[in-house]
């Protein structure tokens, strides 16, 4: 799977994703992208999968018909999200197409 992580998506979570293909927006040179710009960016280079950390995404921008997926993080805290790698893991392989998730804080 072809995934990219967003700006504010600790570069760290690449550990939690062994065996797929990650980059990252700033790698990429998108770091500077308005959200809306970053999606049709992803979509073009052949992403299967955007990780992001950024509550607002889906509340501004039209998501309908997009082949991206997309999985939002409870956090950007890189100490938290390291205690949790096999569960964004496992997020990340079931998620589906078109599919928006958003990855709640474990209890």
């Amino acid at each position: 799977m072809k995934i990219l992580l967003d700006v504010c998506t600790p570069v760290q979570v690449r550990q939690a994703l062994p065996g797929h293909e990650v980059h990252t927006a700033v790698r990429m040179g998108w770091g500077e992208l308005e959200n809306g710009d970053l999606l049709r960016e992803a979509e073009a280079a052949g992403f299967d999968l955007l990780i992001i950390c950024d509550k607002n995404l889906r509340h501004q921008q039209n998501l309908a018909g997009r082949r991206l997926v997309i999985l939002e993080l409870w956090t950007n805290h890189r100490p938290t999200l390291e205690r949790h790698w096999a569960l964004i893991r496992k997020a990340a392989e079931s998620i589906r197409p078109g599919e928006y998730r958003t990855l709640d804080a474990p209890q």
